[in-house]
Order: C-alpha cells, then sequence, then structure tokens
C-alpha cells in the first residue's frame, strides 16, 4: 500500500506466473512461489508495487470501503 488515495491497478497473478516468493503486505507472511495472488500496483507510483494474497486484499478494500 502507497499510503496515498493514488487509485490502483489490479492484475491478477495466476499460480503457473507465480515463479517467485514474495512478503503479503496485508498479513506479512509469504507468498509462496505458484500461488494465486494479485498484483497492486499505485497508478502514479509503479515503483511501490505491492504483491497480496487474494484475500488481504480483498480485506484491505473492505477496510478502506472500496470494495462492492
Amino acid at each position: 500500500m502507497s499510503g496515498t488515495l493514488d487509485p490502483e491497478i489490479v492484475y491478477p497473478v495466476q499460480p503457473y506466473q507465480a515463479a517467485k516468493a514474495y512478503v503479503c503486505p496485508g498479513c506479512e507472511t509469504t507468498i509462496a512461489p505458484g500461488t494465486y495472488h494479485v498484483v497492486v500496483v499505485p497508478e502514479f507510483e509503479p515503483d511501490l508495487r505491492r504483491h497480496w494474497h487474494h484475500g488481504c486484499w480483498y480485506q484491505e478494500t473492505r477496510r478502506r470501503g472500496e470494495a462492492s
């Protein structure tokens, strides 16, 4: 999360595309290679992209009041 209110672009990462491990900023645990997840890219700060578990990102959008 960038800490700003910039809009984000969210890209799904399919298991066959997930070749590396990342740390999810939502739960601070590892996203293992081969795990479906999303990449969240702040529109105006692409260097701040983060890999999130799908469920953690959903909870983050609900926390922000963005989920429909």
